[in-house]
């Protein structure tokens, strides 16, 4: 029997790996920094595409989460200062619905009960990896357990940890482009129902969404760090207030916020996303503005895209270059266009440079008309390249 798979991170992705994987007979050893459940109360929303669902349904998992996830059965996009606007139904596009809102802890839960129920699968918790090595023969992590440093070698080792224990790696280099800019979450409470409408409107100062999530609204409010900054000082009344004059009265008045949080936005990707007995997916291969909510979204794609690969290939082939470079091309494309297609949002309306803003606003009112664009844009945004 072929050694198991290692894989260095256990959240969704990594155990959306794991699952699949076992599905399909494969042992996996995964390691995992946190205690066991500890990730069960991140209250953090996910938004997941169509595409998404689809995979968590063929895992068995989605059962454990339909009553849990919001449907988004409609995404308002508008430009602050300007009339156009467009709409995406999912009613158009023959969808029950364009994505979902679910919390990080409430994924992590249901894929961790899933994955109770198989035998091949050993979960090391709190077990740190400081170094990962790759080689012609196998790929080595060293990790820290209960203050033991140990070590794991694999004929294929996959890091999904969000790339927290990704230092240098021979043959992979990151590429970085920093924004200068926050993105503050939270949760907040509006004066009227949210309708199952998820809310991107572009302001100079950058992207604000809300996602309808349980009876309230997730806010992701972006800007440069400065602005975020002042926004985050803010006591709760003058932040409701802010945030009204920010976004308009589409949901009325903001009744309430919760625990506000930020972190700094960045494009990153790794070139390549593999070395010799190594792949690496996630947030730790790229990590993209979430102005699109794409970036989840592609990691479970390349998790379940690996899976299908690793099933593919003999035990014997596992990391060699035949499979590594198979998996890099069938994962290009989709990535890519993913960065890209952020990338290019962000460029382009958060900015208020004379004469730009009208064209924007125009850009947006054809979108609403142009029926085929929109049903690609839609197919694109739920399954990526495959769509």
């Amino acid at each position: 029997m072929a050694d198991p798979v290692i894989i260095v991170g256990g959240g969704p992705v990594g155990a959306t790996l794991a699952l699949t994987l076992q599905h399909n007979g494969i042992a996996v050893t995964m390691l995992e920094a946190r205690t066991e459940g500890a990730a069960y109360q991140d209250q953090r929303a996910l938004a997941l595409s169509y595409g998404s669902r689809a995979i968590l349904k063929n895992l068995g998992v989605w059962k454990k989460l339909e009553s849990q996830a919001t449907a988004i059965n409609t995404i308002h996009i508008s430009q602050r200062g300007s009339f156009g606007r467009s709409l995406l139904r999912a009613q158009d596009h023959d969808f029950p619905s364009l994505g979902y809102v679910l919390s990080y802890g409430v994924l992590a839960q249901a894929l961790d009960e899933a994955l109770a129920d198989f035998k091949g699968l050993k979960v090391i918790y709190e077990a740190e990896a400081t170094h990962i090595e790759p080689s012609s023969e196998n790929a080595t992590v060293t990790f820290n357990h209960a203050s033991v440093s140990k070590q794991l070698s694999s004929a294929l080792l996959v890091l999904a940890d969000g790339g927290r224990s990704l230092g240098d790696i021979s043959g992979i280099r990151r590429e970085t482009k920093i924004y200068g800019h926050d993105a503050l979450v939270t949760k907040v409470q509006c004066e009227l129902p949210h309708d199952n409408i998820a809310y991107e409107r572009f302001t100079p100062m950058g992207p604000v969404a809300l996602l309808p999530n349980g009876e309230d609204f997730s806010l992701v409010w972006t800007g440069k760090q400065a602005e975020v900054a002042e926004v985050m000082a803010l006591n709760d009344a003058e932040f409701l207030s802010q945030l009204h004059q920010h976004f308009g009265d589409r949901v009325g008045r903001f009744l309430s916020v919760g625990k506000r949080l930020t972190f700094p936005l960045k494009l990153s990707y790794l070139n390549p996303v593999t070395a010799p007995h190594l792949v690496v997916i996630g947030n730790a291969a790229q990590t993209m503005h979430p102005v699109a909510g794409q970036g989840f979204n592609v990691g479970l794609r390349d998790a379940c895209e690996l899976a299908q690969q690793i099933a593919a290939t003999k035990p014997e082939a596992w990391g060699k270059e035949a499979m590594m470079r198979a998996y890099q091309q069938g994962r290009k494309i989709d990535t890519k266009r993913g960065l890209v297609f952020t990338d290019f949002l962000v460029n382009l309306f958060s900015n208020d440079i004379v004469g730009v803003s009208g064209l924007r606003g125009m850009s947006l009112g054809m979108l609403d008309l142009l029926k085929p664009v929109k049903s690609r844009l839609v197919s694109k945004m739920s399954f990526g390249s495959r769509g």
